[in-house]
């Protein structure tokens, strides 16, 4: 089992930045591609970033790339989103999750993660 803890959210105003972080505790999940999902009230879970295991290989969704950077600590068990630039269209509440079962080398949908956490919320003002 692996249990993964999002902290790092809250209220920023357009142009701001929040450094999320990822805990995972258990097993762990050194191994595992972590990314980041994003969920806006009544719309679907959005993929947001993935990082792979050996913290070189990364991908973004279209609309964070260049604002947002992932990276991933593994001797502290801790996987990072820095956002900078925000943009009210960011706010949601953002999960992290670990793929340990895919095969994909950038998992980007959610039922390819096994491990989520319970989300932290961020909310950008005008």
């Amino acid at each position: 089992q692996v249990h993964l803890e999002e902290s790092g959210g809250g209220l920023v105003e357009t142009g701001g930045s929040l450094r999320l972080s990822c805990l995972a505790s258990g097993r762990s999940f050194s191994s595992a591609p972590v990314g980041w999902f994003r969920q806006a009230p009544g719309k679907e879970r959005e993929f947001v970033a993935v990082i792979r295991a050996n913290g070189g290989n990364i991908f973004y969704a279209n609309g964070v790339k260049g604002r947002f950077a992932i990276s991933r600590d593994n001797a502290k068990n801790t996987v990072y989103l820095q956002m900078n630039g925000l943009k009210p269209e960011d706010t949601g509440t953002y999960y992290c999750a670990a793929a340990t079962r895919s095969d994909s080398a950038y998992p980007r949908n959610p039922g390819q993660y096994d491990y989520w956490g319970q989300g932290t919320q961020v909310t950008v003002s005008s």
